[in-house]
């Protein structure tokens, strides 16, 4: 049998009998040690770099052609692929993941966040296995999901499954941050848009659909929030030490550093009735915008004897698709005006949600579904809000128009069996798309 005959044998397997193929070369212990080598390379956010070089390293051993794409040079997109059997027919599928891990960045500003103690805990940046068991920052978010796409494409490779369309596998800083705000500036500090939406734009990929490869505990969502950080500026008086007076109420203290108290309180209120009424009920999610404080600054701690005029509280404010920033700020500025502080809002950073068109989506749900019954997953349900409640980077493809979902294995402390079975799903999903063509 010639290898043209032998495809053609391949793309007429039943589901069933593609998952099987799939399954047999899924490599359960050379997936484990992948997750492992992989998500015990520190890739704090801001230092991806030695683990792009690992993602790139590895697809080149595996055939995939990959190439770095970066805005910034040390915090590039790793893009592989593989398919694209049959130039003109199939659906293209894009894979990705993120490579920076949430934590401390190691260094003096961590003294600003973390208790005595946490940024030594070894889940940062440490993955391990115990009695088959992944624990770990890295391994849940995100390394953990890659690998499994990963393996998904090796084994469809090993099994001469033919995809008529591209199968794109991509790497990208910055999904989780940081941010270019106030004295933060540089290289480090570039966001989201030099990740996934960098690769997107500059990448050469062309997908007709995306997957977000992140826990989810086997759940899918094509509903994500997106976020505006506000810095709320509160004015009041810097009144010398010994000339202060103390009012019996604190609003009615001179210095922002005091009023600042019952302004978190006048949010904290704000917040539990702007998520209620925000709720966003939808057939890829339910959205639930929260808010927090994320950050509270003022006064000079070297320059004492006095207050300070100015108080900055640094408000993150998660929006669904369905909202707008200028109706966010209008009413924190009713908020500011009602309480009576004199003050200024302003967004420092603005990052939209979107949701997949719920008819054009279809598609890739179907095959999701279909490959998790396929991988003995059953059913695909709609995930929990969690994870439609956060940024995740299937926003950048949904706001291209291209119909994307986030999909994996369990959010926390995954199994091997997990990892397994989300590559053989992915592959599968994979297999099904890469070979659809137009009704």
């Amino acid at each position: 049998m010639n290898n043209s005959q032998q495809q053609n044998d391949l793309s007429q397997l039943t589901l069933e009998e593609a998952a099987e193929v799939i399954r047999s070369h899924v490599d359960r212990e050379e997936l484990t040690a992948l997750i492992l080598e992989l998500c015990n390379i520190p890739s704090p956010a801001g230092f991806e770099k030695a683990a792009g070089d690992y993602v790139y390293e590895w697809m080149k051993n595996e055939g995939f052609a990959p190439k770095r794409v970066g805005m910034v040079e040390d915090r590039f997109n790793v893009i592989g692929k593989i398919g694209g059997d049959k130039p003109g027919e199939g659906k293209n599928l894009l894979f990705t993941s993120h490579l920076d891990t949430e934590g401390p960045q190691y260094n003096w500003r961590d003294n600003w966040k973390y208790r005595p103690g946490s940024v030594e805990r070894p889940e940062w940046l440490e993955a391990r296995l115990e009695n088959g068991v992944f624990s770990g920052r890295p391994v849940e978010n995100d390394r953990g999901p890659m690998a499994c796409f990963l393996m998904a494409a090796k084994a469809l490779k090993k099994a001469g499954l033919p995809l008529a369309g591209s199968l794109y596998l991509t790497a990208c800083p910055a999904e989780i941050g940081p941010e270019h705000v106030e004295e933060f500036q540089g290289p480090i500090y570039h966001g989201k848009e030099i990740g996934a939406q960098y690769m997107m734009t500059h990448g050469g990929v062309a997908p007709d659909y995306a997957i977000a490869a992140e826990g989810t505990d086997f759940g899918i969502s094509w509903v994500s929030c997106g976020h505006v950080n506000f810095r709320i500026e509160l004015y009041g008086e810097d009144v010398f030490t010994p000339l202060l007076e103390h009012p019996p109420l604190l609003r009615d203290h001179p210095s922002p550093l005091v009023i600042v108290a019952p302004l978190i309180e006048a949010i904290q209120q704000w917040a539990v009735v702007y998520e209620k009424e925000n709720t966003y009920h939808a057939p890829g999610g339910t959205a639930v915008p929260k808010v927090q404080i994320a950050a509270i600054r003022g006064g000079d701690p070297h320059l004492m004897g006095s207050g300070s005029e100015v108080c900055a509280v640094y408000l993150e404010v998660n929006l669904t698709p369905r909202q707008s920033v200028a109706d966010v700020q209008r009413q924190l500025e009713k908020v500011l005006a009602q309480e009576g502080f004199e003050g200024k809002i302003e967004p420092i950073v603005y990052r939209q949600g979107f949701e997949a068109d719920a008819e054009q989506v279809q598609p890739l749900k179907a095959a999701i579904g279909s490959a998790s019954v396929a991988a003995r997953r059953g059913e695909t349900e709609i995930a929990h809000p969690i994870y439609s409640s956060m940024w995740r980077d299937h926003n950048v493809f949904n706001m291209y128009h291209i119909p994307a979902v986030t999909y994996g294995p369990s959010r926390f402390r995954p199994t091997v069996d997990d990892m397994v079975d989300a590559a053989i799903a992915y592959a599968v999903t994979a297999w099904q798309i890469c070979n659809q063509t137009e009704a």
